[in-house]
C-alpha cells in the first residue's frame, strides 16, 4: 500500500478546512488504496487550537486514514529528538530554523517533510488553510486525484493516463517528481488593495520582483500574470499534462512532491518572507524532472487578520522581504537553469551540493539592487498615503536590518541544506 502524507500547516482558525481535508484523505484511501497519514501542523493560539482539537475528534474514522494533529510543543519535541540523534553542530540554530518564533512558510513545510519521513511516507501533498476545494456537480474537486498514481514512477508510465504529453522523450525514464495545479479566486498575495488604489503603483511594486535588468515589456507581462493563479474560471472537467512544470503555473497550496526531492533538499527557512516555500518548484523544473500539471485548482481566499492594525504591517513586511530575496534567488535560478541535468546524479536524483554552491556564490552579490528596491517601495507606498505611508516610515528605520536579513536568510538556507541528510536519516524509522 502506498503510504502518503497529506499535510496542512496552519496558524489560523480553519475547522472547515480540516473537515474538507479529511474528506480528501478519505477519497485517496477509497479510490487509490492509499495509506494516508493526515498531518496537521497547528501553530494557532490556544483557543483556536482547542477548537481544531474538537474538530479532529469529531472526524469519522476511515480505513486507510490516520490523523496526526500536532501543536508546536509536539513538533518541538519531535525536532529536538531528531536534532539530538543527528548529532550535528549548532543544534539550537537548527531548531530555530526548523521551528522559528516568526512566521516561516518554508519551515512549516520542512517540518512536514521530516515528519513524513518519520511516518514512512513516499510523498508529501500540501494544502493551505486559507483555501478550499472547488465543487463540480455537487462534489469537491480533490487535487489528490492527479497526484497519487504516478509520483516516483518513470514518466513513460504516466503518459497514457494524462490528457497531453509535452515532454522530451529523452526524459521519459526520469521519475515523476511533482504533481500540482494552481488556484482560482483572490490574488495569492494580499495586495489587491494596492491595485484598487493606484494601478500604476501596483505595477511599480509588483514589478520589483523581476530581475533588475529586465526590459519594461517583460516586466509588464510578469506583473499581468503575477499572483493571479489560474484566474477565476471554475473547474468543468479534468485536464492533465505530463511536462516540465512551469513554477508560475502551480501554487504551494496545491502541490505534491515525491520523497526523492524533499528528502534531499529542503525549502528556505526564511522568516516573514512570502514565497520562501517555492524553491523546490524551480529546482524540479530546472533539473529536468517530469511533473504532472493538472487543472484541479483550489479556491483561494484571504483571511481578515492581514488587514488589521497589527496584521497589515506584518504582512507588508513579508512582501517586502520577498522582493529583497529575489536578488539572490534570481541569481540561483539562472545558475540552475544553465546547469540543467547537471543538477542530477547518476540515479536521476537532485544534487544538493550543486545547489549549495550556487547559493554560496549568491551571497557575494552587491546589494545595490536591493537598495534600489527599497527606494522604489518607499516612493510607491508614500504615494498611496494612509497606512501605506506609515508603513514606509517603519521601513525606512529597518532598511539596514532588512538588507542584512535577506542575505542571512540565504546563509541559513545553506546551513539547513548541508544538515538535511543527517536530519532526514535521524527522522526515518
Amino acid at each position: 500500500m502506498n503510504r502518503v502524507c497529506l499535510t496542512l500547516p496552519t496558524n489560523r482558525a480553519c475547522s472547515a478546512t480540516l473537515t474538507a481535508l479529511h474528506a480528501e484523505a478519505t477519497y485517496a484511501a477509497r479510490h487509490f488504496g492509499a495509506d494516508v497519514q493526515l498531518l496537521i501542523l497547528d501553530s494557532a493560539d490556544d483557543r483556536t487550537r482547542a477548537e481544531h482539537t474538537r474538530t479532529v475528534a469529531a472526524l469519522p474514522r476511515e480505513p486507510g486514514v490516520t490523523v496526526h494533529h500536532l501543536d508546536e510543543e509536539a513538533q518541538r519535541h519531535f525536532l529536538r529528538r531528531v536534532v539530538r540523534k543527528a548529532g550535528l553542530p549548532e543544534p539550537e540554530r537548527l531548531l530555530r530554523l526548523m521551528l522559528p518564533a516568526a512566521v516561516s512558510y518554508g519551515a512549516c513545510t520542512n517540518r512536514a517533510f521530516l515528519l513524513a519521513a518519520a511516518l514512512g511516507c513516499a510523498s508529501v501533498h500540501r494544502r493551505d488553510s486559507d483555501s478550499t476545494y472547488q465543487l463540480h456537480a455537487g462534489q469537491p474537486v480533490f487535487p489528490v486525484h492527479h497526484e497519487l498514481p504516478w509520483l516516483g514512477r518513470p514518466a513513460a508510465e504516466a503518459s497514457a493516463a494524462v490528457t497531453r504529453t509535452d515532454l522530451d522523450p529523452a526524459l521519459s525514464q526520469r521519475p515523476v517528481s511533482l504533481a500540482g495545479a494552481s488556484f482560482i479566486g483572490e490574488l495569492s498575495v494580499d495586495i489587491g488593495e494596492i491595485r484598487s488604489l493606484d494601478e500604476a503603483v501596483y505595477h511599480d511594486v509588483v514589478g520589483l520582483w523581476a530581475p533588475g535588468d529586465w526590459p519594461g515589456d517583460r516586466i509588464r507581462a510578469l506583473v499581468e500574470e503575477s499572483f493571479t493563479g489560474a484566474g477565476t474560471a471554475p473547474f468543468t472537467g479534468d485536464h492533465a499534462t505530463l511536462t516540465l512544470v512551469d513554477p508560475m503555473r502551480v501554487d504551494m497550496c496545491n502541490i505534491a512532491f515525491d520523497r526523492a526531492v524533499y528528502e534531499r533538499v529542503p525549502l528556505p527557512p526564511a522568516t516573514d518572507t512570502i514565497g520562501s516555500d517555492y524553491f523546490l518548484l524551480h529546482l524540479v523544473h530546472d533539473a529536468g524532472l517530469p511533473g504532472i500539471l493538472h487543472n484541479r485548482h483550489i479556491e483561494n481566499f484571504h483571511t481578515p487578520e492581514r488587514r488589521t492594525a497589527s496584521g497589515f504591517p506584518a504582512y507588508q513586511r513579508r512582501f517586502v522581504k520577498f522582493l529583497l530575496s529575489m536578488l539572490y534567488f534570481h541569481d540561483v535560478y539562472d545558475r540552475m537553469t544553465a546547469e540543467g541535468a547537471g543538477l542530477l546524479d547518476t540515479g536521476q536524483r537532485v544534487r544538493p551540493e550543486r545547489v549549495v554552491e550556487f547559493l554560496r556564490e549568491s551571497t557575494a552579490l552587491d546589494r545595490t539592487e536591493n537598495i534600489w528596491r527599497l527606494d522604489r517601495i518607499d516612493t510607491a507606498y508614500r504615494k498611496l498615503g494612509g497606512r501605506y505611508a506609515a508603513f514606509a516610515d517603519r521601513l525606512h528605520v529597518e532598511r539596514s536590518q532588512l538588507l542584512d536579513q535577506a542575505q542571512q536568510d540565504i546563509e541559513d538556507f545553506i546551513h539547513l541544506i548541508v544538515s538535511w541528510p543527517a536530519l532526514m536519516k535521524a527522522a526515518r524509522p
